[in-house]
């Protein structure tokens, strides 16, 4: 291979990963004003869903390994869902009072939250296998 042709591939790789983030699905950080204004704002008296299409939140941290396996999976259902739902993250160390006023104890914990309905709260890593029977069943019902 000359080195032309091999300096054009790795430039076309690297810019590929310096693609502006709404270019490609993908898991967006919360702060707790953005979950209050995306999610729900739990300040209010009902449950009122603020989103467009369900939602999973994933509460995390980045010294959690399991946390770390789940990470891949939520991006690639990300892709695989996009246009249907949206994929939140929030970092319990980085959003401790959020983490507090849900009551997150272990991590990870995702929070469904269909567009109508009750969200439900679920403890520990999953397989992507059982996450996609939540979402089709329980999120896209």
């Amino acid at each position: 291979m000359n080195w032309m042709k091999f300096g054009a591939l790795a430039l076309f790789c690297f810019a590929g990963m310096l693609l502006p983030a709404d270019m490609d699905a993908q898991v967006t950080h919360l702060t707790k004003e953005q979950f209050l204004e995306k999610v729900f704002d739990y300040r209010a008296e009902d449950w009122t869903f603020q989103g467009e299409q369900p939602v999973i939140v994933d509460f995390y941290a980045t010294w959690c390994a399991p946390c770390r396996r789940l990470a891949p999976i939520l991006e690639e259902l990300a892709k695989e869902y996009e246009g249907q739902l949206t994929i939140y993250k929030v970092d319990v160390d980085a959003q401790r009072e959020l983490a507090s006023d849900f009551e997150i104890t272990s991590i990870p914990t995702l929070l469904f939250v269909p567009l109508e309905g009750d969200p439900r709260i679920v403890q520990g890593g999953m397989p992507k296998k059982q996450l996609k029977e939540i979402i089709d069943e329980f999120l896209l019902k």
